[in-house]
């Protein structure tokens, strides 16, 4: 009996300085609302946390990895001083292009050429053409790069490159494409592509790095330095997913902004090899002014947190922000309530269609409150709408891999495209319009009436999404 009661003090003794020591430790460098979840599970279960926590709970990479992306610095700053201003002012935009060169790095430059791409297989088409006609190099970042029909498609037309002496690599996150990654690394190997997995987990990652679930999240293919491809489209079928059907948002570009993409490819190209690649040759200026943001865990801030707070807060008529994942932070929640109260007309598009019931529960439960601050939110219909984008007053758009959530915000490496030419915005505006025509505009009162049962798991959905 003494020892048995021995044991239950031992026990507590240990709950209590758990509950004591990740009191001190958890809100360091951490949003408020996630504090909150991690310390709430911690009151609870203390053990259960601290095993939990270790595995998942520091979003920061070890000291080596961030050596390594210090090192690679020099590369991406030549690259960015390089790049040459475009041929268009940037009216009404400087300080929100001088805090994306801070937070990523690159500088406005100019674009040529760009084509935005809705449809996702005359995306995969477009991009198959461009590799077969590219004349010295190709670099691929893919989240999910599948074995199906459209994986390969582009690993043939990746092949076929390789084997006229084009410098062909790719880089696909080990998470993302996990379901499919050896068929996938035989399949390119087999066709002479040399690929590499970006973060690759094993049984000693929680001692090389501090949690398994810090992702690479970009999608981007770049052609001889001089043409990218950048949205949210990964390499594998349109309905990947049984019952689930994708739409998404590819931007084509070319010129100058196209050398910044490469510059990031390059960066990640090194971490995950240690191997510098050759700076990409400068494209000749072009007129329409874009800027690429890339953002991440590597850069120590949310950098596209960042940028959609401020984008928000610059607004003076309208923003439309489309993102399938919704689950703000409460910097991005009060930006949009200070902008409603100033009477900017605010349109969120998310999907009706989910392909992750937790992540759909945590959403829903912020649909009320947006509501309630003169939000007007749209549920795309049919399919999932997994494009990724923003426009703001006309006079700014944004393209990328970024969902609104604080997986973007926090653990995922991601790329972003600022567009200031006014043309280019418009037509992003017709494409959001476009959208929200597909759309079921949700009615606040008919909203508030659904199902107790339903609201309370929302609820508590909600209490985990600063963990998901």
């Amino acid at each position: 009996m003494a020892w048995t009661e021995h044991l239950a003090l031992i026990y507590l003794l240990i709950e209590w300085s758990i509950r004591l020591v990740m009191l001190v430790i958890v809100p360091l460098r951490r949003p408020p609302e996630a504090a909150r979840s991690w310390l709430l599970l911690v009151f609870f279960l203390p053990v259960p946390a601290l095993v939990l926590y270790r595995l998942i709970g520091r979003p920061r990479f070890p000291a080596w990895r961030q050596q390594r992306f210090a090192d690679a610095a020099t590369y991406r700053q030549g690259v960015a001083a390089s790049l040459p201003a475009p041929g268009q002012p940037v009216p009404g935009t400087a300080e929100l292009a001088e805090l994306a060169e801070r937070l990523g790095e690159f500088p406005v430059t100019g674009a040529s050429g760009l084509v935005l791409m809705v449809d996702y297989d005359l995306s995969i088409e477009r991009l198959t053409a461009d590799i077969d006609a590219a004349e010295a190099s190709v670099h691929l970042l893919t989240y999910i790069f599948a074995d199906d029909a459209t994986g390969r498609k582009v690993a043939a037309a990746l092949g076929r490159a390789a084997r006229r002496g084009i410098d062909v690599r790719v880089l696909i996150d080990a998470i993302g494409s996990r379901p499919w990654a050896p068929r996938t690394l035989a399949l390119l190997a087999a066709e002479g592509v040399p690929c590499r997995l970006v973060l690759p987990v094993h049984w000693w990652t929680t001692v090389r790095r501090a949690r398994a679930d810090l992702r690479n999240h970009r999608k981007i293919a770049v052609i001889d330095g001089r043409l990218a491809h950048i949205g949210s489209q990964n390499i594998v079928d349109r309905n990947f997913r049984r019952g689930v059907v994708n739409d998404e948002l590819v931007a084509r570009v070319e010129g100058p902004a196209a050398a910044a993409v490469a510059a990031v490819f390059a960066s990640d190209w090194y971490l995950e090899t240690r191997e510098a690649l050759t700076p990409p040759p400068m494209p000749a200026a072009a007129a329409a002014p874009v800027q690429v943001m890339p953002s991440g865990p590597d850069y120590g801030v949310p950098g596209f947190e960042r940028l959609l707070v401020a984008l928000i807060h610059a607004a003076e008529t309208s923003v439309t922000l489309v993102s399938p994942y919704l689950i703000p932070d409460e910097a991005l929640l009060a930006a949009l309530q200070t902008a409603a109260y100033r009477g900017v007309t605010i349109d969120l598009v998310v999907s009706k269609v989910v392909d992750q019931r937790l992540v759909r529960l945590a959403q829903r439960s912020f649909y009320d409150e947006l509501m309630s601050m003169g939000v007007r939110i749209h549920r795309y219909r049919d399919h999932l709408l997994h494009a990724k984008h923003v426009s703001v007053d006309g006079r700014v758009g944004v393209i990328g891999s970024g969902n609104a959530d604080l997986r973007s915000f926090m653990l995922n490496a991601e790329i972003s495209m600022l567009l200031y030419d006014p043309a280019q915005v418009a037509e992003l505006a017709a494409h959001q319009a476009d959208c929200m025509a597909r759309s079921d505009h949700l009615d606040f009162l008919e909203w508030r009436r659904r199902p107790i049962a339903l609201r309370l798991a929302e609820n508590l959905a909600r209490l985990v999404g600063p963990l998901l």
